[in-house]
């Protein structure tokens, strides 16, 4: 049978590994750190949201980031200092303004069919991960970002996602614990939240089962590319150091690229332009310890569009808030400037003590056009599943599947 590498373990190269191991293909994950889901797919929002699908290629996000640029708490920051892999990106970025309708059309539709796969992946395979199918309300605090709303909710709407507005006393009604009144807000009913982390890892643990073969702790250094197969070169990453590095190989029929924002470099590596940039985005996990706390923290997943904030409730005793863009590089550092907002936030919107909060980084692997790279690669044994962005739970499923069964339309079984 075909053995295809995986590069990288977090959501979709699990899901990846998933997918392909169910068409009957042998499959090896590689991935740096000692265990799945150990960068992005850690603490993110939780949110598996076809509504919040909207590209964010519009003037309106460049002008308010411009804005934002002298505001240490602002829910955007941009490091001004220079680097080409930034700047390059940015004006890509800007390219893609034109795009913004048809781009947010086809992320919802990816979003709608991942939605359906993931429920029916979790639900056959049994996973445990705080899955609350609550629907996601977003609020607004004015008229005018409201508005703005409203002509975004006809896109989406449009692209076949059921979203409606509601009154402040509507969200009240969804979200009874909310302490502060609202302009207005739009609910979608049939998005949800879970654990992310836990998810992953249960779906990893399902696909070992299935014969799926895991390398963690080794970090792939090179590749070497034949007539009728692929070599790839590796070593023990720095998280698995015992002796001195042993570099060795692993040969396959082909090459699949889910490293996140690792993917920039590995697709150099393999002779492919990727352009993915690192967004960095925070989150928040309060520990709910007190029996005030856990009936006055939000079961419906929340989206404050002022702030940029979203929320999930993740079983009995946690609650994690999650927010912010930073466009800084690589860099992982938990500022207190960027989490204390979020404490905040939750202390204005619920009656919870946040006494007890573990804060958290990652990084977004972001495409500048904001789709996903879901394609093969120039060489025809490299292909890529990478750049989800900010929806990477949220798209993986279908991302999965596709590239699949384009791997198996290569490379049959």
């Amino acid at each position: 049978m075909p053995h295809i590498i995986i590069i990288g373990a977090g959501i979709t190269g699990v899901t990846s590994a998933y997918e392909l191991s169910l068409l009957g293909f042998q499959v090896t994950v590689l991935d740096k750190h000692l265990y799945p889901a150990m960068e992005t797919s850690y603490a993110n929002g939780g949110q598996l949201s076809a509504c919040n699908a909207e590209v964010w290629n519009q003037k309106s996000t460049v002008l308010k980031g411009i804005k934002w640029m002298s505001q240490k708490n602002a829910p955007l920051l941009l490091n001004p200092s220079f680097s080409l892999h930034k700047y390059s990106w940015l004006m890509e970025f800007l390219g893609n303004i034109k795009h913004y309708e048809a781009n947010t059309i086809e992320t919802v539709r990816l979003a709608l069919l991942a939605r359906k796969r993931l429920f029916e992946i979790a639900d056959l395979e049994k996973i445990d991960f705080n899955l609350e199918k609550r629907g996601i309300l977003h609020f607004y605090h004015n008229q005018y970002d409201y508005d703005v709303a409203i002509r975004v909710n006809d896109l989406l709407n449009k692209s076949g996602l059921e979203r409606y507005a509601v009154s402040n006393q509507e969200i009240k009604n969804i979200e009874p614990t909310l302490t502060e009144d609202y302009f207005g807000g739009f609910y979608c009913p049939d998005d949800a939240t879970g654990d992310i982390h836990k998810y992953t890892i249960g779906l990893a643990e399902v696909c070992r089962k299935k014969g799926v073969k895991f390398l963690f702790g080794t970090e792939v250094i090179g590749v070497q590319h034949y007539v009728k197969g692929v070599d790839v070169i590796y070593h023990q990453s720095t998280e698995n150091m015992h002796d001195e590095y042993h570099n060795e190989k692993i040969s396959a029929d082909a090459i699949l690229v889910c490293g996140g924002v690792g993917s920039y470099q590995l697709a150099e590596m393999l002779g492919d332009r990727v352009n993915i940039y690192p967004v960095k985005g925070y989150s928040i996990t309060v520990n709910l310890k007190d029996e005030n706390s856990i009936q006055n923290a939000p079961w419906v997943s929340l989206l404050d569009e002022s702030a940029k904030i979203v929320t999930s409730r993740l079983g009995k005793d946690r609650f994690r808030v999650a927010g912010t863009a930073e466009f800084n590089g690589y860099n992982l550092d938990i500022r207190a400037d960027r989490i204390q907002p979020l404490i905040d936030w939750t202390n204005r919107h619920f009656d919870v003590c946040t006494e007890s909060v573990v804060p958290w980084a990652g990084l977004r692997p972001m495409m500048p056009n904001m789709l996903p790279i879901v394609r093969q690669g120039n060489n025809q044994r490299v292909f890529y599943n990478t750049g989800h962005g900010h929806l990477g739970w949220t798209l993986s499923a279908i991302t999965a599947a596709m590239i699949s069964q384009e791997i198996s339309s290569k490379f049959p079984v």
